[in-house]
């Protein structure tokens, strides 16, 4: 998944917006709260980085091309990298941002949940 394509699938989830923060990282919102950010750099292969459930956490974190996001996960965070080959296929990687982008959506309060009409 190339930058514009990940760019692309993040504003097709409800209630997104993106920022450039972090020296030129793509982080893309819901409500304010980060769900996904793309690299940190210009590498061929983009680092997309997402928020995950503790068992998607353990289970991921050992498979190749993917690890526990730098800083985040440090901090006792549960987000997993996307960095290298193998990885995840793309319909994986998808379902993972997704997934995320839902996680943290319930993290909203219920009335800023109902103002963006998530979870309803």
């Amino acid at each position: 998944m190339t930058y514009d394509e990940y760019d692309a699938f993040c504003a097709s989830l409800p209630a997104t917006t993106k920022v450039i923060q972090w020296g030129g990282a793509h982080v893309w919102k819901v409500g304010g709260k980060v769900f996904a950010i793309g690299g940190w750099n210009d590498d061929a292969k983009p680092a997309i980085t997402f928020k995950v459930s503790p068992l998607s956490y353990d289970i991921l974190s050992e498979l190749p091309g993917l690890r526990p996001a730098p800083y985040l996960a440090s901090r006792g965070m549960l987000w997993i990298q996307h960095y290298a080959e193998p990885g995840l296929s793309e319909e994986d990687l998808k379902d993972y941002i997704r997934e995320s982008h839902r996680i943290v959506s319930l993290g909203l309060t219920k009335k800023l949940q109902k103002e963006l009409g998530l979870n309803q």
